[in-house]
């Protein structure tokens, strides 16, 4: 068990928000009971997780994707309201982190990502040094690298390139972050990996020469959060529960 302040404070050390201008505030969203021993971790603060975590009783929701993002609506009406409503019902905390989580080099995504895949890190790439790139170990054309993302994270990606070309150096940076492509590029990244894949990406892709794996927001997001939440539970000796919704996105 903690007190949400002592469990704020672990997670300020941690990922030091302070350093990133997000698109949205990290650390306490909503606020909840002040004492925490049962924690539910997940990618998104969807309804569905919501309604999870209040079924298994839980005292706070720890995850990537929280609310209040810039530029939205900023009324509480319609999904809004209803979520709000249910995680308010039952004094449920929500605590978010988004680039904090996605750059952190022990839990944040692209490093858990690349542990979960056995990729090899050396160097970063990007705006506040977001972006990995390394190698992939194993993987000796991009049909095989294609094969290895898609029986690791259970979604098969979209390949822009030749299956039987050499994967070369690789980078990745989960998410939407398949417009930094041209900087993956100028890293000498001859492959780049991100979650999502917008139209211009293929033009992209084909006039750099650069191969882009699309490989799922949800799917190359879903081991930070939980490689936090693990952390958490040792650290307090709290009951974590991960809760993967599957998200085709």
């Amino acid at each position: 068990m903690v007190n949400r302040e002592q469990l704020l404070a672990e997670l300020g050390e941690i990922l030091q928000p302070e350093r990133f201008d997000d698109y949205g505030p990290n650390g306490l969203q909503v606020e909840g009971r002040p004492t925490i021993l049962r924690l539910v971790s997940g990618v998104t603060a969807s309804l569905a997780l919501i309604e999870r975590a209040v079924a298994l009783r839980a005292d706070a929701i720890l995850v990537h994707h929280g609310w209040f993002w810039r530029g939205e609506d900023a009324r509480v009406v319609g999904q809004k309201a209803r979520r709000l409503r249910a995680l308010m019902g039952a004094d449920i905390n929500l605590l978010a982190y988004h680039l904090p989580l996605d750059a952190h080099p022990g839990f944040g995504n692209n490093a858990t990502l690349a542990a979960h895949m056995g990729w090899v890190v050396d160097g970063h790439f990007g705006r506040q040094d977001l972006g990995m790139i390394g190698h992939a170990p194993g993987c000796r054309t991009l049909g095989e690298l294609a094969r290895s993302l898609q029986a690791r994270l259970r979604r098969a990606p979209v390949l822009v390139g030749d299956p039987d070309a050499p994967v070369g150096r690789l980078a990745w940076c989960t998410g939407a972050a398949q417009d930094w492509i041209a900087q993956a590029g100028a890293a000498g990244a001859t492959a780049y990996i991100s979650g999502e894949i917008s139209e211009p990406t293929a033009h992209y892709a084909r006039e750099m020469n650069v191969a882009y794996l699309a490989c799922g927001h949800h799917a190359t997001e879903r081991y930070g959060v939980q490689a936090l939440g693990i952390h958490l539970a040792q650290r307090f000796d709290l009951d974590h529960h991960f809760i993967d919704l599957d998200n085709p996105a």
